[in-house]
């Protein structure tokens, strides 16, 4: 029997629709301002509607801050970081944050063709996650077979049997209504004697 497949969340749908975007032609100040006006940490920089590059706090930092540069002199493109690394918007929200991790970004310019369309955040993405977690969760206990093998997953809290704080704690026992979230040591035990 074929299993309906949940709709994957893309790119689109959670984006921000109207970036903050500048020229290569600003000073460096006037990103600034931008910034502060539009309360964001970026500022993408077009030319003829394509995005060859992005500002963010970073470059301040690095580019103006501590080379002592004044904003004023400093031109967008001498700062923006380029070329841009982008995202379509039919990419799902899994690909983007596995893409953003894997290239230590932040956010993502999402372009269709060669057109900026919208903007996505690491914010955007953690707006969503406490009800992506849920659907995972439900998805994996759907969707795995029971015979498949699943990895082990620690999780930090109190052991449920010592109730120390643990960073290493994991679901041990089953059916027997034993055991529960355990930390490594608790989980010894109860692998030696499941009756304790």
């Amino acid at each position: 029997m074929a299993m309906e497949r949940v709709r994957d969340i893309y790119v689109e749908d959670i984006m921000t629709k109207v970036p903050v975007i500048g020229s290569p032609n600003l000073t460096a100040r006037d990103i600034a301002i931008l910034m502060r006006s539009w309360k964001v940490g970026s500022v993408i920089i077009l030319e003829d509607g394509r995005p060859i590059g992005i500002v963010t706090e970073r470059d301040f930092v690095e580019k103006i801050v501590a080379e002592d540069r004044r904003p004023a002199d400093v031109k967008a493109g001498e700062i923006m970081s380029s070329p841009v690394v982008t995202i379509g918007p039919r990419e799902s929200v899994a690909e983007a944050g596995r893409k953003m991790g894997r290239m230590r970004l932040r956010r993502l310019p999402v372009v269709e063709g060669d057109q900026l369309i919208g903007m996505l955040t690491e914010n955007d993405i953690t707006r969503l996650s406490p009800s992506l977690i849920e659907l995972t969760r439900e998805w994996r206990g759907i969707s795995t077979p029971v015979e498949a093998e699943r990895e082990p997953v620690s999780m930090a809290g109190y052991c449920e049997n010592c109730e120390n704080y643990s960073y290493d704690l994991r679901q041990t026992g089953g059916a027997s209504g034993r055991g529960g979230l355990l930390c490594a040591e608790c989980r010894e035990i109860f692998i030696r004697d499941p009756t304790q």
